[in-house]
């Protein structure tokens, strides 16, 4: 039977683990609740703007003149992965991957060629590890992006689409739903959806007027359409970041559980070989004076 110094050493060592999952998830409890009053902060400023871009629209002659409305055959695409800089976050990295990778299968099989850009040091040391070459990579800022790193990727990735060396840009994250549901979202963000455009016919009257424009509404709006993408990708990361802590907290109480369900069957087996080891000695002493008697 195991040794009781032995199982004794076991059930220090899990409390310790227990004691680092738990400072962990409270840890990511408080990132994530952050995180969603950032994501709550910033879904009106993203729905006036799209109410803004909605109304230039609509007063503008012709939108098929901006580069970022253009359409065209698709013969590259770029997949752009939000991923996280650390692991120890349950299947949150791995979904998105899993995710990306059967994107870039479809798009071979069309004939597609692909080009990889990715934020976070998992996304990118994984397509690294599988010999992707990587296009743009972002790292450090996964758990609290800013608008300044939205401005970032959306400037690479909008010279890419502007200069043609890509004809489709797909952005894809964890949509944050509760801290235990995290939906894997995949979003063209470029070209942009001229449906958004046009969706404007069931918005609010109040955009809808006699305006007079200075400069061109169609000026404004090629002003607006690439604060539209830094918008979006800064919606997507604060989505990313809130999924990864919520996705993190939920991994660590798993953990810790399982940390305390591990020190209650080995504290059952460290009795259980305590009370062996005393049952063997009273019969040890037992026989000994059995042999001293005889």
């Amino acid at each position: 039977m195991e040794a009781v110094q032995d199982i004794n050493r076991r059930i220090r060592s899990v409390r310790n683990t227990r004691k680092i999952t738990k400072a962990m998830e409270l840890v990511a409890g408080a990132r994530l609740r952050r995180a969603q009053a950032r994501i709550e902060a910033m879904r009106p400023y993203a729905d006036r703007m799209m109410e803004l871009m909605i109304g230039t629209a609509r007063a503008s002659t012709s939108v098929r003149a901006l580069p970022l409305l253009q359409r065209r055959e698709v013969r590259t695409a770029a997949i752009l992965a939000l991923t996280g800089d650390r692991g120890l976050a349950g299947a949150f990295n791995a979904q998105i991957l899993r995710q990306v990778f059967a994107i870039e299968r479809r798009l071979r099989s069309e004939g597609v060629q692909v080009r990889w850009l990715v934020s976070g040091r998992k996304g990118a040391s994984t397509l690294r590890f599988r010999r992707y070459e990587l296009a743009r990579s972002w790292i450090g800022f996964s758990d609290r992006p800013s608008y300044a790193d939205a401005q970032w990727i959306a400037h690479a990735i909008t010279e890419l689409y502007a200069e043609g060396e890509v004809d489709q840009v797909i952005v894809v994250y964890n949509h944050f739903e509760s801290p235990l549901v995290q939906r894997v979202v995949e979003q063209e963000i470029l070209p942009i959806p001229e449906q958004l455009l046009e969706a404007g016919d069931d918005r609010d009257a109040a955009m809808v007027g006699d305006f007079i424009y200075e400069p061109e509404p169609e000026e404004i709006l090629g002003r607006l359409l690439p604060v539209y993408v830094e918008t979006e990708l800064f919606r997507a990361l604060l989505e990313s970041a809130a999924s990864e802590q919520g996705a993190r907290m939920t991994a660590m109480r798993n953990a810790s559980k399982n940390a305390a369900e591990l020190i209650d069957s080995l504290t059952l087996r460290m009795n259980r070989a305590r009370q062996a080891e005393i049952t063997q000695e009273i019969l040890e002493v037992v026989a000994g004076a059995d042999a001293l008697t005889a």
